[in-house]
C-alpha cells in the first residue's frame, strides 16, 4: 500500500487536497471562534529557530479596520469578506531583552536551568543583537512563515478557507495597526472565511501540483 493511502494518513491529506487559496469568500458565513482558536494555537505551537518565537499574530475582525486594509492590499475582497484577518508580524530586531525573555520563560516553565541551555543563551546574546537589524528582521520573518504554514494546515483540518497573501503594502499596514511602536513589522496576512460557490473562478478547478518524481529527490 502506498504510504499516503493508509487510513492514518488519508484524513489530513484529504483536507489538504480540499484546501485552495479562496479567491472569493462568503461574507454571510463567519468562522466559529473555537475553530479560530485552534488555528491560532497551531501557529503558536509551530517550531521556530532557537525557540525564540520572534513573531506575533494580530487578529483583525473590526470591519472598519479591514476596510482600511483592503485598499493597501490590491483591493482583495477576502480581506473584508472573510470573518477574520490574521496578520503575521515579525520582530523588527533581535535584542538582548527579547532573547532573555524567551530563555527566562523556558526556565520558568520547566522549573530548572540547564548549563547547555544557558551556554546557548550566551552564544545568541553574543551574536544576534550585534547583527544588522534588517538581517535580524528577515530571519524573524522566515519564522513567521513557519507559523503561517501551521495555520494553513490547521485551517484545512478545520475545513476553514484561507488565502495567504503577501500582496499588500507592509509600511501602510504597519501604520494602520501601529505595529512599529510595538517593535513589529508585518510579513504576511491570512484571511479566514468560507469559499463562495459563485464568483470564484478557482473554486471548482482541479488542484495541480508537480508529480512526486519531479518534486522529491532521494539521495
Amino acid at each position: 500500500m502506498n504510504p499516503i493511502d493508509t487510513p492514518l494518513a488519508q484524513p489530513l491529506l484529504n483536507k489538504l487536497q480540499w484546501r485552495y487559496a479562496a479567491k472569493k469568500m462568503d461574507p454571510a458565513k463567519a468562522v466559529a471562534q473555537d475553530k479560530v482558536e485552534r488555528i491560532l494555537e497551531a501557529a503558536r505551537l509551530a517550531p521556530t529557530s532557537s525557540g525564540l518565537q520572534p513573531f506575533e499574530i494580530i487578529v483583525v475582525t473590526d470591519p472598519a479596520v479591514r476596510a482600511k486594509i483592503q485598499p493597501i492590499a490590491w483591493n482583495q475582497s477576502q480581506i473584508v469578506d472573510g470573518s477574520h484577518l490574521l496578520v503575521f508580524a515579525a520582530w523588527d530586531n533581535y535584542t538582548a531583552d527579547r532573547i532573555n525573555m524567551m530563555f527566562d520563560l523556558t526556565n520558568d516553565e520547566r522549573g530548572f536551568k540547564n548549563e547547555g541551555w544557558e551556554n546557548y543563551r550566551q552564544m545568541l546574546l553574543g551574536s544576534y543583537p550585534q547583527r544588522d537589524a534588517e538581517v535580524n528582521f528577515q530571519h524573524a520573518a522566515r519564522q513567521a512563515y513557519i507559523g503561517m504554514s501551521a495555520a494553513l494546515i490547521a485551517a484545512a483540518f478545520e475545513e476553514v478557507d484561507c488565502t495567504p497573501m503577501e500582496g499588500f503594502d507592509p509600511n501602510a499596514l504597519d501604520e494602520i495597526l501601529d505595529l512599529r511602536k510595538r517593535g513589529l513589522r508585518s510579513v504576511a496576512i491570512l484571511p479566514l472565511g468560507y469559499r463562495a460557490e459563485e464568483g470564484d473562478w478557482l473554486v471548482k478547478l482541479k488542484k495541480v501540483r508537480r508529480p512526486r518524481e519531479q518534486f522529491v529527490t532521494e539521495v
